[in-house]
This record gives structure tokens, sequence and C-alpha cells, in this order.
């Protein structure tokens, strides 16, 4: 059995060593291929960074990793990454991608923005297992939480088939004797922070974004509010999603003009 481990925080970030360990001690052959630069909001984006038409890849590890493991930092984001290694572009097509550990959450409907969640993504339309985990810090301490949830998803999540979704797991940066369990959980009506879009010029050439920060208490039940209360949640994502039961418009042939 093989694991791919990518993130969207770059090939530097030592939550890429921590899913690889809880690879390796699930049984799997293990490889890292991970953004050579950040990532974070590229969803399933499959940019890349072509030299003579090549994608650049350079053989490099995060801190941390284990003896053995080969790793790799690529000039693409992370859900072209995970399409390269389901069609076998770092060795064998791996049985499951795990991306992450992302500093800082993933929560809410803003998981359509994450390359953590993208790459999972990618993975789980390819018919491989997609799981992606999150810290709920920007500077994490608490790697071992994270690891020690990851482990308890894989082992449920392997047994459930790919297509069914991908596992989102969002950990607080926590002790493991500290933090209260693991809960399912509904997702948040946004995420962690909402945008605030100005229109700077009466032309609408000149726009200004800014974020703040969401109480996540208005909203207690969803996986932002209990990952603020110090679980850990997990969620299943499904996309793309077809709705049979719309009643949509059918034409036989078009109008004439």
């Amino acid at each position: 059995m093989r694991a791919l481990v990518t993130n969207d925080d770059g090939i530097r970030s030592p939550g890429l060593s921590v899913l690889a360990r809880v690879a390796l001690d699930a049984g799997y052959e293990v490889t890292v291929a991970a953004p050579a630069t950040e990532y974070s909001g590229a969803s399933a984006a499959l940019f890349g960074v072509e030299e003579d038409g090549r994608l650049v890849v350079e053989r490099t590890a995060p801190p941390g990793l284990p003896d053995g493991v080969e790793s790799f930092a690529v000039g693409a984001a992370p859900g072209l990454i995970a399409f390269l290694a389901a069609h076998e572009g770092f060795g064998g097509r791996p049985d499951v991608v795990l991306s992450g550990v992302n500093r800082g959450p993933n929560t809410g409907h803003a998981v359509i923005h994450s390359g953590t969640v993208g790459a999972a993504m990618s993975a789980m339309t390819h018919g491989i297992h997609g799981m992606a985990v999150s810290i709920n810090a920007a500077d994490p301490v608490h790697w071992e939480s994270a690891g020690l949830v990851a482990a308890h998803g894989l082992r449920w999540f392997l047994e459930q088939p790919a297509a069914d979704g991908v596992l989102n797991l969002n950990v607080p940066d926590l002790p493991p004797h500290e933090v209260r369990g693991v809960r399912r959980a509904p997702l948040a009506r946004f995420g962690a922070v909402q945008a605030r879009v100005e229109l700077l010029e009466a032309e609408g050439l000149d726009l200004q974004v800014s974020y703040e920060e969401i109480d996540p208490s208005a909203d207690a039940e969803s996986d932002a509010g209990l990952l603020a209360a110090g679980w850990a949640t997990m969620s299943l994502l499904q996309a793309p999603c077809w709705a049979p039961e719309a009643d949509l418009p059918e034409l036989d042939r078009l109008p004439r003009p």
C-alpha cells in the first residue's frame, strides 16, 4: 500500500513529517511531494511552474522526516500534485493522499478555497482516498495531537469507499490530554475569517479586501465552534456534486433567433 503526503504550506512545513509518520505506522510505503512554495487558498487548482515545458521538481525533505522516505519539492499547487500522483508521477499510484498537517484551521464552507482540502478532493475524484488534516494555530506547538487524531481518522476512513468523500479533520493546538475528544461536525457557515470588500473608486477599478476573525461561539455546534471549544472535529466532504432531483428547464432544440 502506498501513501502520498502533500500540503499547501510548502515543503518546509513540519506537518508533512507528522502525516508521513502516521502513514508509516499504518504500514504504508510513503512518498512526500509538496509545493516548493506556499499555495494556501489554491483550492484544487492545477497550477504548475514549468521550465522548458517540464514541471520543476527537486529532492527536498521537510524537517523531521523519517529516514528512507522519498521527498520532493514540486513547483505546483497541491491539487496538481495529487493529480500527478494519481497518474503515477511520483512512483506507483497511491492508495491514499494525506494532506497537511495545515497550520491553521480549515473549517466551514471556506474549505472550498483550501489548498489542503483541494489536494484531497483531487485525489478523491481519481478514486483515491483523500484526507485533510489541520491544526488550529498559525505556529503550532502540539503536533503530536494532530498525529493522534489523524491516525484515528485514517483507521476509520480506509474502511469506507474512496468515492464517499474527503475526510476533513481539524485539531486544537493542545496537548493530547487536553483535547476533549473527536466529534463529528457540520460545516460552519463560512470559516475562521470573513472577508470584507470595499470599493475605493466609483469606477470600480480599485478594490480593498480585508479579513476579520469570526466568533466561533456563534455557531457552537459547527466544526469551527467545536474546535474552539477544545474538540477535534471530523467532517466528510462530498464534491463535485450533482443534484438529480433538480427540475431543470430542458429543451429539445434551441429557439430560432
